[in-house]
């Protein structure tokens, strides 16, 4: 079989070694005659692997004791209504302020607004979301529940670099696209949640981390499976969870340590984003559609300075096992999503591509 580089933003590519110990224990995990995604969720060998992930995740993460993380039905979307759920009705004015940096952003926004004032903080719409906007925390007036913010862009090709410093009113990330893709300081964050499908797994489940304090604000009216303190009391376990979903991260996580944690991953996904914008930037064939200085390192962001070519580019490159490279439909152009599990060799054949198209296109 002949793999190819896969370079989709989501469901995005794992770990060979992920799937092949998942394939190996598919029928028969540890020997019990039955598979994972066949077990009870209520079992000693799920409890096992739901443990697992809390042990490696506070280790990787260096998430503090306060904390607690929470498996969430529904993905990352699904917690744009849990977050106003939870959190807005901290103080009377039901009150929230979103800066939006694309397309994920407005939509939380968009939803939490079903639930109280979502006000927009500041916003870089007016540039076609090719940067982070000028925020500054002080701002923020004392009545806030919480401040949020999409930490890793991936339709603009852009991240946060820098946190912002929101004091006493706790700071909400997004971080669906690059979770575990670099070193944090989680105590500065109130929640942090991302949809595993991206660094973590599959798709259709979320962890959320939460400062313990945040927990019982929910709205009256929350629904049970969207109210953060349920999964705090039961371990996440109050109905049947996505178990496969869970023992797939705690593969990718096991992946993750063995391969020297976070730092090393960093320092590798700042090299692999480097090829790549080396090859855009010292050419006059393609061109860069996120700011320089607000660039991402999980989602490179290109157009043909020829955009005719863009069709013909996409075609050959999957001809060379180069798969998924068109950029999303409300942006255009081309996307490179270069996840943990894309390796260096990968984005070096992208780069050989796309230096070899200039070639032949012009």
């Amino acid at each position: 079989m002949t793999r190819i580089y896969n370079f989709g933003a989501g469901p995005a590519m794992l770990p060979i070694p992920v799937m092949e110990k998942a394939q190996a224990e598919f029928l028969d995990y540890h020997n019990m005659g039955a598979g994972v995604i066949e077990i009870s969720h209520r079992s000693k060998e799920f409890d096992q692997i739901i443990d697992s992930c809390d042990t490696m995740l506070a280790e990787l993460a260096g998430i503090p004791e306060n904390y607690k993380i929470l498996y969430v039905h529904g993905g990352a979307q699904m917690q744009f209504s849990a977050v106003p759920l939870n959190l807005i009705g901290r103080n009377e004015s039901r009150k929230a302020t979103y800066i939006e940096t694309g397309n994920w952003a407005v939509k939380a926004r968009k939803e939490a607004a079903g639930y109280g004032n979502a006000i927009t903080g500041a916003s870089s719409e007016a540039s076609n979301f090719d940067r982070i906007p000028d925020f500054d925390p002080a701002s923020l007036e004392a009545d806030n529940s919480y401040a949020y913010i999409t930490s890793n862009n991936t339709l603009y090709g852009t991240r946060w670099h820098q946190f912002p410093d929101t004091g006493d009113i706790p700071l909400v990330a997004d971080m669906t696209s690059e979770f575990l893709s670099r070193e944090l300081d989680i105590s500065k964050f109130g929640i942090i949640f991302a949809g595993l499908q991206k660094n973590l797994g599959p798709a259709g489940l979320a962890i959320v981390i939460i400062r313990e304090d945040l927990l019982g604000h929910a709205l009256p009216f929350t629904p049970s499976l969207l109210d953060y303190k349920v999964y705090a009391d039961n371990h996440s376990l109050a109905n049947t969870t996505n178990t496969f979903a869970i023992y797939m991260m705690s593969l990718v996580l096991e992946w993750l340590k063995d391969e020297g944690g976070v730092s090393v991953m960093e320092a590798r996904n700042e090299a692999k984003a480097q090829l790549i914008y080396d090859a855009i930037d010292g050419s006059d064939f393609y061109r860069g559609t996120a700011h320089p200085n607000h660039r991402s390192i999980m989602n490179v962001t290109f157009n043909l300075a020829d955009e005719s070519l863009l069709d013909r580019f996409v075609d050959e490159a999957l001809e060379h096992k180069l798969y998924a490279l068109k950029g999303h439909r409300a942006v255009g152009g081309a996307r490179a999503s270069i996840y943990n599990a894309m390796p260096v060799e990968g984005c070096q054949a992208l780069v050989d591509f796309m230096r070899e198209f200039e070639r032949s296109g012009t």
